[in-house]
């Protein structure tokens, strides 16, 4: 009797072990699991990370997607600083999908190459700038620097790897300031290279966006140099295992047409997506908006043919600054996933990849001037405490009268924004350094394009923030 209820009790474990395997294989192949490393504060690729997670869009399109092939689908989200730790994750096969800037985008794809399984490709963009606008370099508000090559011999804070470091490797060897011996690198992660500003370690600061528009903000920095002025393309993009893409290639499709979800609603809807941002990742919402408000990055998620040999411009620059395997980059770049995605929604990827123009642009009429915005390159926007919109202004002069007026009538002014005269970059107007020329006033996003201007047009001189909004007509 002992030996049969013995027999029993170990058939009834074998049986309740056989079950639990064969739930935790039914689990196993009904659950797709997709993690998805992305950077917070990095704010053009919000549209592939912060705001895509905000609002739901990937998990909505798997829900759904979930209804036809009766699968789970569990979305993980990793936050990280920088690209770099991403690429480490891409490596070990523990991240599926990931967003970041264009140099580290070129590491990603050198350093996964060698294993199948790891090996990435890219396969959609972010947001960019044309020119390298908004990648930029800030120094202290007391520094005598006032250029890019007053830096030599100095030591610069930069994540060596980044787009922030890109930035500074093609500013100074476009000074003819070696970037291996000119200047001494400090490599740091963004918030620690910050610090060292700040306490004197480190007398500049390179780095990617929101970064110097957040020191500047902040009033512990000003602007050195804006990556617009060496007029090359900078941008950020998505990568993805292929091995996941190969097995998966739903969620990619998913994924892709959530991240066309998250454009579309940024550029209709620029403040309320700072907002959500903002929430998401810590920085204030002001310089979320500087970046991802009308005339800032150009989100769109088109692999332009600019862009792509940009990358290939970038490659000589990695290799001058470390050990870069050598990478393929047509074939890294594939842009048929977010071809079919274009496809499904009815829309023209050939259209929009020729497009040039930033799909966010200011708009409206002038309340102060009474007349319609209708030049980008003059157009700025005041944003008022207590206002759920801001205001367009037709022109330079037209801001400055705006802000004076608000300022007259007891308004507290939340933000204004400007382009800068020579590069067309969007900027604070309080931070930006004014000319007066004749009867205008024209704003530069750093003391160096000033002095170019004035240099050039004589009578025309440098006024403080004060002068210019009390001599705006």
């Amino acid at each position: 009797m002992k030996r049969t209820l013995a027999a029993l009790l170990t058939a009834t474990a074998v049986t309740s072990l056989s079950a639990c395997s064969l739930d935790e294989q039914t689990q196993s192949a009904d659950t797709v699991k997709v993690v998805i490393g992305y950077q917070s504060k990095t704010i053009n690729t919000v549209t592939a990370g912060t705001l895509l997670k905000a609002k739901g869009f990937l998990e909505k399109r798997l829900d759904d997607l979930g209804k036809s092939t009766d699968k789970t689908y569990d979305v993980e989200w990793q936050d990280y600083d920088t690209g770099a730790p991403i690429t480490a994750q891409m490596v070990a096969e523990k991240i599926d999908i990931g967003s970041m800037g264009d140099y580290p985008m070129l590491i990603n794809g050198s350093k996964t190459q060698a294993n199948e399984r790891a090996r990435t490709e890219l396969v959609s963009a972010t947001g960019y700038s044309p020119t390298g606008a908004l990648n930029m370099v800030v120094v202290t508000p007391d520094s005598a620097a006032r250029s890019i090559a007053d830096l030599k011999g100095q030591k610069v804070s930069a994540s060596v790897g980044s787009a922030g470091h890109g930035t500074l490797v093609r500013a100074l060897d476009n000074a003819g300031i070696d970037p291996k011996t000119g200047v001494e690198v400090l490599n740091q992660q963004p918030q620690v290279g910050a610090s060292a500003l700040e306490s004197g370690q480190a007398q500049a600061l390179s780095q990617f966006v929101a970064w110097p528009g957040l020191l500047v903000f902040q009033k512990k920095a000003k602007l050195l140099y804006d990556g617009a002025e060496g007029d090359y393309p900078t941008w950020h993009g998505v990568v993805v295992r292929r091995d996941y893409a190969g097995q998966h290639p739903e969620v990619l499709d998913a994924f892709l047409q959530a991240q066309l979800d998250a454009t579309e609603f940024l550029n209709q809807h620029p403040l309320e997506s700072a907002k959500l941002v903002a929430d998401g990742s810590g920085l204030p919402q002001e310089v979320v908006y500087l970046y991802n408000g009308p005339g800032g990055t150009s989100f769109d998620t088109t692999l332009k043919p600019s862009l792509i040999d940009a990358l290939k411009g970038d490659v000589p620059y990695l290799k001058s600054i470390g050990d870069f395997a050598d990478l393929n980059v047509d074939g890294f770049v594939n842009s048929d996933p977010l071809q079919k995605a274009f496809a499904d929604r009815g829309q023209d990827y050939q259209a929009a990849v020729q497009s040039t123009a930033n799909p966010s642009a200011l708009r409206g009429q002038d309340p102060v001037c009474g007349t319609a915005v209708t030049d980008a390159k003059l157009a700025g926007e005041l944003w008022l405490d207590g206002a759920n919109t801001t205001q367009p202004a037709a022109t330079p002069d037209c801001l400055l009268r705006a802000i004076r007026q608000a300022t007259a009538d007891g308004k507290t002014v939340r933000a204004a924004y400007v382009p800068d005269t020579e590069f067309g970059t969007r900027w604070f107007a309080d931070a930006s350094v004014w000319v007066k020329d004749g009867q205008r006033h024209l704003p530069f996003d750093t003391a160096a394009g000033a002095q170019r201007y004035t240099a050039a047009h004589p009578g025309a001189a440098i006024v403080d923030y004060q002068q210019a909004l009390a001599g705006a007509v």
